[in-house]
């Protein structure tokens, strides 16, 4: 298959752009909640002050030495970028390394009392504990006796919707409301993803999970739902390996919502059930890869991660992140076909995104111009339309 059309990198550097009011507005927002939410020291005061500054008004500065993904970082871009304004630099890489600085401010990495503590547990717990998470899980319920096509449709659809709770997106969103989207979606290829997840299916699902809370519980109910009728035999959830992006899932976060599964009535609890057995004898697997917090787009993944995502019989990324990575952050034409910007990917592939950025791809013109001219371009960020897109080759079948 030939190479991709060439399309500008995004960066945060035009003003009024949704990348430039990222950097400029969320970025100090979610310093902001950070240090509220916990009791931290001077020292952790001092450090979140020094980042508000520097990844506002300053450059990219390097690690401590004594960091111990330093050399990791390196190898990511670091060197190359150092003394560099942070809106300069590709937008996905500003953006990564901004919540590698939170980090370090706050004492994720150690030594001290704060290793290891997470700053945005507070706002994952309160969104895993709403009311609204518990109206969405009695409503399980209702889908009981519900024919099986019909509930495999369900629940894919709220794992498609269910990224309308990334909590990134509501911290700086205009008017803070938590109203349900727009059904609309933009593309739709859930028929090619179903013929790749039969009945009696044999192989394994991948899923690479994007945010915490009332996202990931919607997740984690598709795989069991999967796994419980047979569509897979083994499903592998693919978590970040620390906080990342305010709502990233973790395998802390994980944990947290088979709990909260488990610990529900209905539909809900034997969801929650069928997830713990299959964790128990490895149907279901977790594994938080090193490079699922790497500023760089899936084309430059390392061999093993390429080696999991061939073994698959599907991989389902997830979210709006995830969905840059893919198929690159880039300025594409929104009519650029899905499978050019994933024809590097090591099998087949399927995204489900909420769209709050403006990359996108894989649309129809008619479809691009129909949307423009009823939004403008907020379409492309608002969190209102949504996409499933699927290629259903791998690797060796589209050279």
């Amino acid at each position: 298959m030939p190479e991709p059309p060439s399309a500008p990198v995004l960066l945060g550097n035009e003003p009024g752009s949704f990348p430039y009011s990222v950097l400029a507005e969320r970025h100090p927002a979610i310093i902001r909640q950070v240090r509220d939410a916990f009791p931290y020291g001077p020292g952790q005061h001092a450090a979140l002050d020094e980042l508000l500054e520097n990844c506002t008004e300053g450059v990219i500065g390097p690690l401590p030495a004594d960091a111990p993904d330093r050399d990791r970082w390196d190898d990511w871009g670091l060197a190359g970028h150092t003394g560099q304004s942070w809106y300069d630099v590709p937008w996905l890489w500003s953006e990564s390394y901004f919540y590698r600085r939170l980090l370090g401010a706050v004492g994720w990495f150690g030594p001290g009392a704060w290793q290891g503590v997470d700053p945005f547990r507070p706002f994952k717990r309160a969104e895993l504990d709403a009311p609204e998470t518990d109206e969405e899980l009695a409503a399980l319920d209702g889908l009981r006796d519900l024919p099986e096509e019909e509930r495999a449709r369900a629940l894919l659809h709220g794992s498609l919707w269910g990224n309308r709770a990334d909590l990134g997106f509501r911290l700086s969103a205009a008017d803070g409301a938590d109203g349900e989207p727009s059904s609309a979606l933009v593309a739709d290829d859930s028929e090619t993803l179903w013929s790749l997840l039969p009945p009696a299916g044999t192989g394994t699902l991948v899923l690479v999970a994007d945010n915490a809370g009332r996202e990931l519980v919607p997740d984690l109910l598709l795989i069991a739902h999967l796994l419980a009728t047979g569509r897979t035999a083994r499903a592998v959830l693919h978590v970040k390996p620390y906080p990342y992006y305010v709502s990233d899932a973790t395998t802390a976060d994980v944990v947290d919502a088979l709990h909260r599964l488990r610990a529900a009535s209905g539909t809900a609890a034997a969801f929650g059930n069928v997830l713990w057995s299959a964790m128990a004898d490895g149907r279901l697997t977790v594994r938080a890869h090193p490079f699922s917090c790497a500023p760089l787009p899936y084309s430059a993944m390392p061999d093993d991660l390429r080696a999991d995502f061939a073994a698959a019989t599907l991989t389902i990324v997830k979210g709006d992140l995830n969905y840059r990575r893919l198929v690159g952050d880039r300025r594409w034409p929104p009519t650029t076909p899905f499978r050019r910007t994933t024809g590097y990917f090591p099998g087949p592939v399927a995204a489900l995104r909420t769209l709050k950025s403006e990359v996108i791809t894989g649309l129809s013109a008619a479809t691009e111009a129909a949307l423009t001219a009823a939004e403008g371009q907020r379409w492309r960020t608002s969190g209102t339309h949504a996409l499933i897109q699927t290629d259903p080759s791998d690797e060796a079948h589209r050279q």
